[in-house]
C-alpha cells in the first residue's frame, strides 16, 4: 500500500486529487496539507510514502518543503503537481530533491502511474519539464562560467544583493559569496560592478 500526503493550499484541488485516489487498492490517501509546513509535519507524522507537493504555497513553498523532506526524512519521494512548467520552477525543485515534476493538466492516468513510480523511486517528468532540463543541459553558459554563475550573475546584474540572490536560487548566502568569487576569477575583475560591465562587454549578459 503506497500511503500519500497531498499538498495544496486550495481545498477544491485537494479534494479532487482525494477522489482521483479513491478507487486504486494499492494507494491510500493519508493526510493533506494546506501549505509546506503542514506537508513536512504531516508526511513524517503519517509515514508517507510520497507526497504530492504543490510548488505555490503560503507559510512554505514547495521548494523549501521538498529540501526540509529531504533533510529530515529522505526515504520519502516528493512528486511536484503544479502548474508552473518554467525554468525557474522546474529547476529549483528537481535540485531540491523532487523525484518527479508534473503538471496539473496531466490525465488521471498519467497521475496514478507518475505515484506509483515515484513509490518505486523512478523519476518522472511531464514532456514539458523534460525538454526544460534538456534546454538548461544543452545551453551554453559562456566562456569559463557555469550555469549556476551566470545565473548568480544575471541576479547581480538586475541590482539583487547576495542575500535577495540567495533566496531566489535556493541557496545559501555563502554559495551566492562563493560563486561571485569564481565569477571575479574567471573575468579577471575585482567587484561585483566590473563583473556586471565585464560580462556585458563579453555578450555573456543582455
Amino acid at each position: 500500500m503506497i500511503r500519500l500526503l497531498i499538498a495544496d493550499d486550495h481545498p477544491i484541488v485537494r479534494s479532487g486529487l482525494r477522489g482521483a485516489f479513491a478507487a486504486e487498492p494499492d494507494i491510500e490517501v493519508v493526510g493533506m496539507a494546506a501549505n509546506g509546513r503542514e506537508a513536512v509535519e504531516q508526511a513524517i507524522g503519517h509515514r508517507a510514502d510520497v507526497v504530492l507537493m504543490d510548488l505555490r504555497m503560503p507559510e512554505m513553498d514547495g521548494v523549501r518543503a521538498i529540501a526540509a523532506l529531504r533533510d529530515r526524512a529522505p526515504q520519502i519521494r516528493v512528486l511536484v503537481l503544479t502548474t508552473f512548467d518554467s525554468e525557474v520552477d522546474v529547476l529549483p525543485a528537481i535540485e531540491a530533491g523532487a523525484t518527479g515534476y508534473l503538471l496539473k493538466d496531466a490525465p488521471v492516468e498519467e497521475l496514478l502511474r507518475a505515484v506509483r513510480a515515484s513509490y518505486r523511486g523512478e523519476p518522472v517528468l511531464s514532456p514539458t519539464v523534460a525538454n526544460q532540463l534538456m534546454g538548461q543541459v544543452r545551453r551554453p553558459a559562456g566562456p569559463g562560467l557555469s550555469n549556476r554563475e551566470l545565473e548568480v550573475l544575471r541576479l547581480v546584474a538586475g541590482g539583487a544583493s547576495n542575500r535577495e540572490a540567495a533566496r531566489k536560487l535556493f541557496i545559501s548566502e555563502a554559495s551566492v559569496k562563493t560563486h561571485l568569487q569564481h565569477v571575479y576569477a574567471k573575468l579577471e575583475v575585482r567587484d561585483r560592478a566590473a563583473a556586471v560591465a565585464e560580462a556585458y562587454r563579453r555578450g555573456l549578459l543582455s
